[in-house]
């Protein structure tokens, strides 16, 4: 693979003063970072094993000065990553330690609802939620929802391809945006696609979507808008075992019923959540949360079929919800179960693969194995409809050997999904945490076309370095916690301390 600007190692000191002196003319006071303890504050995202301190930070008030920025970096040939709410859990918003992080936090204008052609046009650091919030009194809802999505934005999401419980019906963010502006590295301002559901050509709406910000930068979505169920309803189901919670759910697709969310827990996990939330769940092996919306017809005709399944499979308790609190209540406990597992352990590592229905036993079984050899815990959280896992390693950090442990089973699980026919990430991106497992998936080949098309966008591979391809210098190494800092900083939080 050919040498890049962006893949080079170490800028010098003297660049990054140069760059930082070109910025503070084209940026506003206040919106370029360069005080080493408030660099700090953005030195990873929500994988905080990974901890990188950026030379400097730009917080963007709009897109002119992404694009100044973007530009600046581009002639002074300095890498950069944008970042939104920083929710991500795959290290895609860690920074570079000899570049530019441009944060898009600010950038939350709810540009248009059109209620008549079901858009809304927004920038990239509206939070997800806040989307339907603005829609909700038109009767419409944005229907990806990341179990962030109180915070999380919606230009981190276009750039993971963010899924959600509902994904299973509804799809990815790839299924519901229809336009972008984007400023690619060298500073330009492109705008793709638009209304229209599909148009002419090649799909870069698709390309950028997923892309985890190796493209450029979104500045402005147009997404999709969809018309909010007649009725919705929700079944919360307990099974003595995960294996007969997963025949359940197989079950259940093999009827032809597809519910907009079908999640499952196992018993370490709904033990955290409990202890977090108090959500008041079956304290049994696994329990599964199904849920139908649509006409009521379909919905109330489905549910009895739906009840039918998990009492044949072996269901021990069943709790109905048909208003918005309580199925609120039921959704609780799914919905802060990462966080939760904060409560049970002092550290852990959210992975992110994905398998068939029809190997959730197995994998599962193969968890456990992997967790017992490891001599660790691995708690189960997954959108168990389309075999997307979400297993959480236990750790603690402050034991010799148990964060390399954690991070090589973390490994060695979505190893395992590619080995049943599935894939390394579902939901989460590659980012920096999996970047290593991509041959697994991939041939050289195959990462050489994909590195051609980003070579149209970015030729000196400037835009968020080291994430989605994997590079010698990253894979050679044993996984595990990472750590680094430009000299610059370093210098200034020497004189500190």
């Amino acid at each position: 693979m050919s040498s890049h600007v962006g893949e080079a190692i170490g800028h010098s000191a003297g660049t990054i003063a140069e760059l930082a002196a070109d910025l503070a003319t084209r940026v506003p006071p206040g919106h370029l970072l360069t005080d080493p303890t408030a660099l700090r504050a953005y030195d990873c995202d929500g994988l905080t094993s990974y901890r990188v301190t950026p030379a400097l930070v730009v917080l963007a008030g709009d897109e002119h000065e992404v694009a100044v920025t973007v530009e600046a970096c581009s002639r002074h040939g300095v890498p950069f990553v944008s970042r939104g709410s920083g929710t991500g859990l795959s290290g895609g918003a860690t920074p570079s330690a000899d570049g530019v992080l441009i944060v898009l936090s600010r950038l939350r204008s709810i540009q248009r609802i059109d209620v008549d052609d079901h858009r809304a046009v927004v920038d990239p650091g509206v939070i997800n939620l806040d989307v339907t919030r603005a829609a909700s009194p038109h009767g419409l809802y944005y229907a990806p929802d990341p179990s962030s999505q109180q915070v999380c934005s919606i230009g981190g999401n276009v750039a993971e391809n963010s899924g959600g419980a509902h994904c299973l019906k509804y799809g990815f963010t790839s299924n519901h945006v229809t336009g972008l502006d984007v400023v690619i590295a060298s500073g330009e301002k492109v705008s793709l696609g638009g209304y229209a559901l599909e148009y002419p050509g090649y799909d870069l709406v698709g390309a950028f979507v997923g892309s985890e910000g190796t493209l450029g930068v979104v500045t402005s979505a147009t997404v999709r808008l969809l018309r909010a169920p007649e009725k919705v309803r929700t079944l919360l189901a307990g099974f003595p075992s995960t294996d007969a919670a997963g025949a359940a759910v197989s079950s259940i697709i093999a009827r032809g019923i597809v519910p907009a969310a079908i999640e499952m827990m196992d018993e370490l996990a709904i033990e955290a959540a409990e202890r977090a939330v108090a959500c008041g769940y079956p304290r049994t092996a696994a329990v599964l949360i199904v849920e139908l919306d649509g006409s009521a017809t379909a919905v109330d005709h489905d549910m009895a079929l739906v009840q039918e399944i998990v009492d044949a499979e072996g269901a021990v308790e069943l709790r109905h919800a048909d208003d918005a609190v309580d199925r609120a209540a039921i959704w609780r406990g799914r919905k802060s179960a990462f966080a939760a597992v904060g409560r049970i352990s002092p550290d852990y590592y959210v992975q992110d693969g994905v398998v068939p229905r029809t190997a959730l036993p197995e994998v599962l079984r193969r968890i456990g194995e992997l967790a017992q050899a490891a001599g660790l815990r691995v708690a189960n959280v997954f959108h168990a409809g389309d075999g997307n896992l979400h297993p959480l390693v236990l750790y603690d950090a402050s034991v010799p050997g148990e964060s390399e442990r954690g991070a090589e089973l973390s490994s060695d699980i979505v190893e395992l999904c590619v080995s049943l026919g599935g894939s390394i990430t579902g939901e989460h991106g590659v980012g920096l945490d999996k970047v290593c497992s991509m041959p697994k998936m991939f041939s050289e080949t195959d990462l050489e076309v994909m590195q051609l098309l980003r070579d149209v966008f970015d030729v000196d591979r400037l835009c968020n370095p080291g994430k989605l391809y994997p590079t010698p210098g990253l894979c050679g190494e044993k996984p595990g916690p990472r750590s680094g800092v430009h000299p610059l900083v370093a210098e200034g939080l020497a004189e500190m301390f």
